[in-house]
C-alpha cells in the first residue's frame, strides 16, 4: 500500500491539473493507494478548486506554516502506508510509476528511499550555458539503475517523485521536529534554499538502508520559463550550496568536504575557467557566495543570534 504525498503552494492551475491527471493513469489499482494533497498556505483554498473524488482515497489537508518542510511533515503525518511517494505540483508520473515503485520496494527491501529518471519539458528552451547543469532544475537523465548505501549524490535521489519507506520518513520527521536546523531546510516562498529532500535519503542512510535511482521509475518535470531566467538561475545555484553546508553541519563526518575546503576547490575552478566561459564564472560566484554566507549564518545561529535565515 502506498501513500502519496502532493505538496502544492499557490500552484499554476494547468501544471497542477496535468500532475492529478497522470495520477489517474496510474496502473496501481486505486484501493492499493492513498493521495494526500498537501494545500501549503496557498491564497486560495485548493479544496475549493481541485476535486479529488475520483479517487476513493484522496483528502485534502492543510498546512499554514509556510514551507516545503512543514507541508512534507504534515503530509507524513497523515500518511497511512508503508510506502510514501512525494509528487510535486509540476511533477508527471509515468503510468507505471506507483507500480513500479512498490515492486522496487519488495524485491530490495534493503533499499529505504529510491527515484528514476527525471525529464524536464520545458516550456521555453533552456539557454545552452545551462545544459550541463540541468539537476538544479531537478532534471536528472538515467541510462541504468544505481544504488549505494553510501552519501553519494549520484545515487541519492531527488525530491521529485521520490519513494520512501514511512518508517524512515517518521524518523526523519522526529529528527527535524527536534532540530531547528533541519526545519530550516526546503523551499519556503520565493526562497532557493532546498536539500530537505536529501535529508531524507540521509536518514535511510543513517538507518543502514541503501538509496537509490532506478530506471524502472521516470517522471517529467514541467519547467516554466521564470525559472531558466539567469537571475533566477544563479540564486539557485547559490541556495543549493548554502543548503549543501547546512545539511552536512549536522552530519560531519559524511561531508565530502569541510566547508573551507570546498571554498578553495571552487575557487581553485573559477581561475581555471576564468578565460573560457563567463556563465561558468557566474555559476562558480554563486557557488562560493552560498557556502560564505552559510558558513556566516551557521556562526550567528549557534551563537544564539539568529532563528531563521
Amino acid at each position: 500500500m502506498i501513500s502519496v504525498i502532493l505538496c502544492t503552494h499557490n500552484p499554476r492551475q494547468d501544471f497542477l491539473r496535468r500532475t492529478l491527471e497522470h495520477l489517474q493513469r496510474q496502473t496501481l489499482p486505486r484501493d492499493q493507494w492513498e493521495l494526500l494533497l498537501v494545500d501549503n498556505a496557498s491564497a486560495t483554498d485548493l479544496a475549493l478548486l481541485v476535486d479529488l473524488s475520483w479517487h476513493p482515497r484522496g483528502r485534502h489537508l492543510k498546512e499554514p506554516v509556510l514551507g516545503l518542510t512543514p507541508a512534507r511533515l504534515a503530509g507524513i503525518a497523515a500518511a497511512q502506508y508503508e510506502l510514501l511517494v512525494f509528487v510535486d505540483d509540476d511533477n508527471l508520473l509515468d503510468a507505471g510509476y506507483l507500480e513500479q515503485a512498490g515492486r522496487i520496494a519488495g524485491r530490495r527491501p534493503y533499499i529505504g528511499a529510491f527515484g528514476g529518471n527525471i525529464t524536464g519539458d520545458f516550456e521555453q528552451p533552456p539557454p545552452g550555458w545551462l545544459m550541463p547543469h540541468l539537476s538544479v532544475l531537478a532534471v536528472r537523465d538515467l541510462e541504468r539503475s544505481l544504488w549505494s548505501n553510501l552519501y553519494d549524490w549520484q545515487t541519492a535521489p531527488l525530491g521529485a517523485g521520490l519513494v520512501i519507506r514511512a518508517e524512515i520518513a517518521r524518523q526523519y520527521a522526529g529528527n527535524t521536529s527536534q532540530n531547528a536546523l533541519k526545519s530550516l531546510l526546503g523551499r519556503k516562498g520565493k526562497n532557493t534554499v532546498s536539500g530537505e529532500d536529501l535529508d531524507m535519503v540521509y536518514t535511510a542512510l543513517d538507518m543502514g538502508y541503501g538509496a537509490g535511482r532506478f530506471t524502472d521509475l521516470a517522471l517529467t518535470h514541467l519547467i516554466p520559463k521564470e525559472r531558466l531566467n539567469r537571475r533566477y538561475l544563479l540564486r539557485l545555484f547559490e541556495g543549493i550550496a548554502f543548503s549543501d553546508v547546512l545539511l552536512h553541519a549536522e552530519r560531519p563526518a559524511h561531508a565530502a568536504a569541510p566547508p573551507g575546503e570546498l571554498a578553495r576547490k571552487i575557487v581553485t575552478i573559477l581561475y581555471r575557467v576564468w578565460p573560457f566561459n563567463y556563465m561558468e564564472i557566474l555559476i562558480q560566484l554563486a557557488n562560493v557566495r552560498g557556502i560564505l554566507r552559510a558558513k556566516k549564518f551557521l556562526r550567528a545561529y549557534r551563537a544564539g543570534r539568529l532563528t531563521g535565515y
